[in-house]
């Protein structure tokens, strides 16, 4: 949302801050080979976690940390937003019609930038993850950066295997995985079917956790999904690679 639609720019929480995140930089070697993912544990999960079942993981690195405000301010910085050769066809529909040029609640003050926060406008954090970003912009950042998005079976197993950092309580990171249902997956009957089966359709996944989220839903197979032109949550980035 852009602040003119904010005008008061409201403090949810004065004393709130951004939680702190990892240092390390680099990637980490993606282990390669057939991996469960899944849900297959005891206790409570959403139904398109289930059923787990093996996925085929090619050679692939993966980003120990999460893409940073200076990371996408040189992408601003470089006319990212501007250049169509970095964007999805309908990416670039969003950026024209909604005239996107920079992360929601971003905006310059006297030649400075700040984004909105649960503490109202504060100056933009160099070191801090990137967040309020759309699928459409983590995919035009990662063709800019000539980099990749993580599939969600790549972030599952490095998330499973400890090679990133931040992967829970500080943003949501966009995959390029569609939302669509596990192999061997039927709808629940009832309300629950209603939710997650009507779902899988025109979504890309989402995983992790940021600082806003329920206590008991971070867990490696949680599966957040959103449209792609959302921005509004505490949506962030985080790369891969393949070797050449």
């Amino acid at each position: 949302m852009p602040w003119r639609r904010i005008p008061l720019a409201p403090a949810y929480d004065a004393d709130w801050r951004e939680p702190p995140a990892a240092a390390r930089t680099g990637f980490a070697e993606l282990p390669a080979g057939v991996h469960r993912i899944g849900w297959a544990g005891e206790g409570y999960c959403f139904d398109n976690e289930c059923p787990a079942h093996d996925v085929l993981l090619p050679p692939a690195r993966i980003a120990r940390g999460l893409v940073t405000n200076a990371q996408w301010l040189e992408f601003i910085a470089d006319g990212g937003y501007g250049a169509p050769s970095h964007w999805l066809s309908d990416g670039w529909a969003a950026v024209e019609a909604e005239g996107w040029s920079a992360p929601g609640y971003w905006r310059t003050l006297d030649g400075a930038w700040f984004t909105h926060t649960l503490a109202g406008p504060k100056p933009l954090d160099p070191h801090a993850p990137v967040r309020h970003v759309s699928y459409y912009e983590a995919d035009a950042f990662a063709r800019w950066a000539g980099k990749d998005l993580p599939t969600e079976a790549q972030w599952e197993v490095a998330a499973g295997a400890g090679l990133i950092d931040d992967a829970f309580g500080a943003v949501w990171q966009w995959t390029r995985s569609a939302y669509c249902p596990y192999p061997g997956y039927r709808a629940a009957p009832g309300a629950l079917g209603e939710y997650n089966g009507k779902f899988m359709i025109n979504q890309m996944v989402l995983r992790g956790s940021s600082h806003a989220t329920p206590s008991g839903h971070a867990r490696a197979s949680y599966r957040n999904f959103f449209p792609p032109s959302a921005r509004w949550q505490f949506s962030g980035v985080r790369l891969a690679e393949y070797p050449d």
